[in-house]
Parts: C-alpha cells; sequence; structure tokens
C-alpha cells in the first residue's frame, strides 16, 4: 500500500473514532430524547427516573445541598414545565437542548447522554442561572 494511502486510512480512522461513530445529527437527536425523557419524568412526577438521568456531579451537587435523597430533593426545585423542543446543539462530549420554556445543559457519558443543568434560564451577557446543576 502506498503512503498516501496509508495516511489517508489512519486520518479517516481516526476521525471515526473521534466523532463516536455518530453524526452530529444522530448525537443531537440522542441528547434531544434524552432531555425531552428527563422533562416527561419531572412532569409525570417520576423522580426516580428523573433522578437516573442526571449525571453523576449534578446528582451529588443535589443531594449535598439539600442534605436529602435526590428523590426527595429534586421536586422541591420545582422545575419548570418544559414544553416542546425548540432546538439542540451539539459540542464534543457536550450538548444543550432547548425547549419551550426551559433550557438544559447535557454530557455524553458511556450509558448515553445525561443531564447537567436544568431549570436554566439565559441572562444577559452572563452565564444561564440553573436550579439544578453539578460542580
Amino acid at each position: 500500500m502506498p503512503p498516501w494511502r496509508r495516511t489517508a486510512l489512519m486520518v479517516l480512522v481516526c476521525a471515526a473514532g473521534l466523532s463516536g461513530c455518530a453524526t452530529l445529527g444522530e448525537r443531537e437527536t440522542a441528547a434531544s430524547r434524552a432531555a425531552l425523557r428527563f422533562e416527561r419524568s419531572v412532569r409525570q412526577a417520576d423522580w426516580s427516573r428523573a433522578c437516573a438521568a442526571l449525571a453523576p456531579q449534578t446528582r451529588q451537587e443535589l443531594t449535598e445541598s439539600a442534605k436529602t435523597s435526590c428523590v426527595k430533593a429534586l421536586p422541591d426545585e420545582e422545575l419548570p414545565y418544559a414544553g416542546a423542543l425548540r432546538g439542540s446543539e451539539v459540542y464534543g462530549q457536550q450538548a444543550q437542548v432547548v425547549l419551550t420554556t426551559d433550557t438544559l445543559f447535557l454530557s455524553a457519558f458511556p450509558t448515553g447522554w445525561l443531564i447537567t443543568a436544568a431549570g436554566c434560564e439565559p441572562r444577559p451577557h452572563q452565564p444561564y442561572q440553573c436550579k439544578v446543576k453539578g460542580g
């Protein structure tokens, strides 16, 4: 095999490895689905399922600050009814999913997309203010 072909093949293999073998559109769809499942769990007061959808650090921050379990602490956060999907963007292993009245932030884990922040509102010239977030 000519050296240029070997180099081209290595570049293709590396690029496939960096993308996680999923297109950007597939990753955005997966992040959106995870956000909508979390929102549905909150709306249905299925706190166990909602807590399972939180990233480990987010769940830990919530339980430590509330000094109780996630299942007991999450309802006290009074997350808004988030509404319909308005859009999503993926940046590497991070995603932002915008719903009608909420913005959620997610990270990719080996098990899938997990919520790192929810109940987030934009603020002019400042970071989002989130009710639930990791440390």
